[in-house]
């Protein structure tokens, strides 16, 4: 009896460590156990697994010939694979699809193939005519998403934000996606993945504008690093103005470009112009629009529709002249104004959190991908941060961003408050923000100051 439990007390020791370490760092445990197991299973298993879902092709005439030769039955032959290489959240291998199969027959059996493998989910992803790429992953990767180890490996104005449910990451990229609608109710999420957007910005060379018509309250914390803030619609409405302003010196300074001599380089962007002349790219966040567009008298909707023309300025001509757009709101609807609908279409990139209405997840995602919406409206409570990311290309995915406190956020924005570039078009617009005094000992030294940013 003592030599039995002397045996199995080590077992159920590693068994009790290697549930803790799935539990605990699931990206481990892939590497250490899931990953062996998983593979195995799928070499092995592999030419059973595709001629049971379908995706096998009568064998050629060849090998049919040499079949009766040998007194047999030629098996059907599955697609070509390559070996089944790790990833940070799963395996993934290349398969040359045979003659007469196409990517959505593969598509439509993912489901069996996460079934007959044992996998969180797969995913099937068309690479080049002939060729797609078969990714399993082993968990449920937006359970706990971590920050991006590239964050600071990432090109200027392209940043990882959010981490897909296939175990990739979602990358903005304001030259691909100038513009984009971030949609979600309270507590969604939508918050945070601002939050993140708003740090990887504040460390690269970038013009950051804020637009917050709730008093300022949403963008105050990131102030130190904002080279504008209006927290009214008046103020917004002059910053509009201002940022109109800009756009057009940036498309005068493009024109010059092109008539400084015959070899000077012709461009139809900022991005074509030399290192030395090339203005800042300028990011304008504009949260809660629907607050921005409140009216309650006729002049309130007057300034409404001038601003949403405004806006559509920027979004249509802005991407040339090096000013993007990112839009965000609880919700987004024909009655923000006569060219919501206008302003939604050059918004190109969309970000769905979970909304309180069908209609704001319509608005967002089903002129894209009409599933898009659908999967918006079934995102649970419980998961704050979980979104669907379309672009106008079709395709969408759900994503969850990493969790970012609004301290963390507003310490990197101080930390980087250095890098606020100077733009005179916006010095009437710089946020104040309020410093402590020096001295600890009277009620007066104590009160906070305001002050102008400086760079």
């Amino acid at each position: 009896m003592a030599d039995t439990v002397q045996t199995l007390l080590p077992v159920l020791l590693v068994l009790v460590a290697l549930l803790v370490l799935r539990r605990r760092m699931p990206v481990l445990f892939w590497w250490l156990v899931g990953y062996p197991v998983v593979a195995l299973r799928v070499l092995i298993s592999y030419r059973a697994t595709m001629d049971a879902c379908g995706l096998t092709v009568p064998a050629s005439a060849v090998r049919r010939a040499t079949a009766r030769m040998m007194g047999r039955q030629a098996a059907p032959v599955p697609p070509r694979h390559s070996f089944p290489l790790p990833t940070g959240s799963g395996l993934v291998m290349r398969l040359r699809m045979a003659t007469g199969q196409a990517p959505e027959d593969f598509t439509a059996s993912a489901d069996r193939l996460r079934h007959a493998w044992g996998a969180h989910a797969v995913y099937v992803h068309p690479t080049k005519p002939g060729w797609l790429e078969l990714r399993l992953v082993g968990w449920d990767v937006l359970a706990d998403v971590r920050p991006s180890r590239r964050r600071l490996s990432a090109g200027p104005l392209c940043l990882p934000l959010a981490l897909r449910e296939d175990g990739r990451w979602h990358v903005r990229d304001f030259r691909t996606v100038p513009h984009e609608l971030i949609l979600g109710a309270t507590q969604s999420g939508k918050s945070v993945y601002l939050r993140n957007l708003l740090c990887g910005l504040a460390r690269q060379p970038v013009v950051l504008v804020g637009i917050d018509c709730k008093w300022g309250v949403e963008l105050a914390p990131f102030a130190p690093r904002l080279s504008a803030l209006a927290d009214n619609p008046d103020r917004a409405n002059d910053l509009l103005d201002a940022l109109l302003a800009e756009m057009e010196a940036r498309f005068c300074l493009i024109g010059l470009s092109g008539a400084a001599g015959p070899d000077a380089v012709l461009t139809s962007d900022v991005w074509g112009l030399p290192d030395d002349v090339r203005p800042l790219p300028v990011v304008v966040v504009v949260d809660e629009v629907a607050e921005l567009f409140l009216a309650a008298s006729k002049d309130d909707e007057k300034r409404r529709d001038a601003m949403v023309t405004k806006l559509i300025r920027l979004a249509q001509l802005g991407r040339a002249a090096g000013i993007y757009l990112e839009v965000c709101g609880q919700r987004f609807g024909s009655e923000l104004g006569k060219g919501a609908t206008m302003l939604r279409a050059q918004l190109t990139g969309r970000v769905c959190h979970r909304v309180n209405d069908e209609s704001s997840a319509n608005m967002a995602l089903a002129d894209i991908a009409p599933e898009a919406a659908l999967a918006a409206t079934s995102i649970p409570a419980e998961r704050p941060g979980v979104a669907i990311v379309g672009d106008s290309s079709g395709g969408w995915s759900r994503v969850r961003s990493p969790h970012l406190t609004l301290d963390d956020a507003a310490a990197v924005c101080r930390d980087t408050s250095g890098l606020v570039p100077e733009l005179p078009r916006l010095d009437s617009f710089r946020p104040v923000i309020a410093v402590e005094s020096a001295g600890p000992t009277s009620p007066a030294a104590t009160a906070p100051a305001a002050r102008p940013v400086t760079g």
